[in-house]
């Protein structure tokens, strides 16, 4: 019997490659490379493998008129037309869940580091200057007042590490979340202007475009920082960039950036920010279960099996 032959659309993880491989047919980005055989090979694309910062446009999805799966290895699918593949029947997949613990860390790591200045602290003792010069004074972090931009299950987990630090809790949300007993802010710039540090955790997308902006960091101060380990284009880089200049706010400690992998000299050039290669999730643990999770939801997906983590939207056609 021949194998089910599906699509990937980015340069997907190894392992995810990997098992897809001993399972179907993968056709590698064929839609870029070679489009007169991508017309050929299209009717029996199956399945879609996707990662994080895919795109996935309506036009291609209208060119696989057998298509019954999109499963991304990531949890964000900003980069999914998901309206235009529910309206062609075509259900999308991601990986949640197992990559809470590690992003979480990370916000936290990254909260520590340009605080403390753990990364020029390095560099201090590593060129010979600590015999000849002290490092300045950093910024204290336990006690200190915490705003999570959005709730969900990674921000909570923010949450429950801040509290271990003795950090008064706050966030913002599309809904209050009363059973938190953290103080609800209706407004990013409200949230921005109570807290000492500033974690973005929420999904990108058109919702959600330059959510923070140049009022929001106006509004942080220049004792606050930011830190983003959602996606970049929930800030406005540029403004950042300004912000950062002109001593509006303290620092910024980023995971994610506007135009990946390239990131703005004017960033990398300056001492107060802490900059990490969109590694939240990057560790030989979580990877292998987002690859076995998206592998799981292709393998159901097309044999027509309940799905294993479908995306909000498509989990709530699945309860309707």
């Amino acid at each position: 019997m021949s194998r089910p032959e599906i699509l990937a659309v980015a340069n997907v993880h190894p392992l995810y490659l990997k098992a897809l491989k001993e399972a179907f047919v993968v056709h590698e980005r064929t839609h870029e490379g070679d489009p007169a055989a991508f017309a050929l090979l299209a009717p029996n694309i199956v399945g879609i493998a996707a990662g994080g910062e895919s795109t996935v446009s309506r036009s291609l999805l209208e060119q696989l008129p057998n298509l019954k799966l999109v499963s991304v290895f990531g949890v964000g699918y900003d980069g999914i037309d998901v309206q235009a593949a529910i309206d062609r029947g075509v259900m999308v997949t991601h990986t949640p869940g197992v990559l809470t613990d590690d992003v979480a860390d990370l916000a936290m790591g990254l909260m520590l580091a340009v605080s403390r200045q753990i990364v020029q602290a390095d560099q201090h003792v590593r060129l010979g200057r600590w015999p000849t010069a002290p490092l300045p004074l950093g910024r204290k972090v336990s006690g200190s007042r915490l705003g999570i931009v959005g709730l969900g299950r990674i921000g909570a987990a923010i949450a429950r590490r801040a509290v271990a630090f003795d950090m008064l809790v706050a966030y913002t949300a599309r809904t209050e979340k009363p059973a938190t007993g953290f103080h609800f802010y209706a407004t990013v710039e409200q949230l921005a202007a109570a807290v000492d540090f500033l974690v973005v955790i929420t999904p990108g997308g058109q919702g959600t475009r330059h959510l923070i902006n140049a009022s929001v960091l106006s509004a942080l101060g220049p004792n606050g920082y930011l830190i983003n380990v959602a996606r970049g284009s929930v800030v406005d880089e540029q403004a950042l960039i300004e912000a950062l200049q002109d001593g509006r706010i303290a620092g910024a400690g980023l995971d994610v950036f506007a135009a990946e992998p390239h990131v703005p000299e004017a960033l990398w050039r300056m001492s107060n920010v802490v900059l990490t290669p969109h590694m939240a999730s990057a560790t030989h643990q979580t990877r292998r279960a987002m690859a076995d999770l998206a592998f799981a939801n292709m393998q159901a997906g097309v044999a027509g099996q309940p799905l294993l983590t479908p995306v909000p939207e498509c989990q709530a056609l699945l309860v309707a």
